[in-house]
């Protein structure tokens, strides 16, 4: 039995991919989501009046952790050294999007380090504001865009619209 996917060996078993061979190269990914929300809850969280405290702020440190430890979360990823992780929020009508950026130079890619930044930070805004609105919907969590390693640079078709910095 053999595999065109890279996670399966020859007979079908999961395995890490090897690239050891592989140059060490620059790569960025951007992933994207959003938490809808009541417009109670919204506001509570642009106005900083979530008992728990800076929700933001605390959904970017999240974040950026997560990022750090994807390698502990998502089994057959590499842990990797990334050079960098931010994460941008925007206010849209009944949500908050998150926008994660991931970049570093090595053998693989970090497109699951942005979607794990994005997705726990989501999350944490959730955990934070539930008491204030526990419908919220996290949704729409994919990847934007990715660039360098062999096999190039990729843009979704369609992204949302245009982002803008809440930081």
């Amino acid at each position: 039995m053999t595999s065109s996917l890279t996670h399966l060996d020859e007979h079908g078993h999961a395995r890490m991919v090897d690239v050891g061979g592989k140059p060490e190269t620059a790569r960025i990914a951007i992933a994207t989501g959003r938490i809808r929300m009541s417009a109670a809850a919204l506001n509570a969280i642009r106005d900083g009046a979530v008992t728990k405290g800076d929700v933001l702020a605390t959904a970017r440190i999240a974040g950026i952790m997560a990022a750090k430890k994807t390698a502990e979360l998502i089994p057959l990823c590499h842990p990797l050294g990334l050079d960098a992780v931010s994460i941008d929020f925007a206010w849209e009508d009944s949500a908050v999007r998150a926008t994660a950026t991931a970049s570093l130079t090595a053998r693989t890619g970090v497109e699951m380090e942005a979607m794990t930044a994005t997705s726990i930070a989501l999350l944490t805004i959730y955990d934070m504001a539930k008491a204030i609105d526990k419908a919220m919907v996290i949704e729409e969590v994919r990847l934007l865009e990715k660039r360098g390693g062999k096999s190039g640079d990729w843009v979704a078709e369609r992204r949302p619209g245009p982002l803008q910095s809440d930081s």
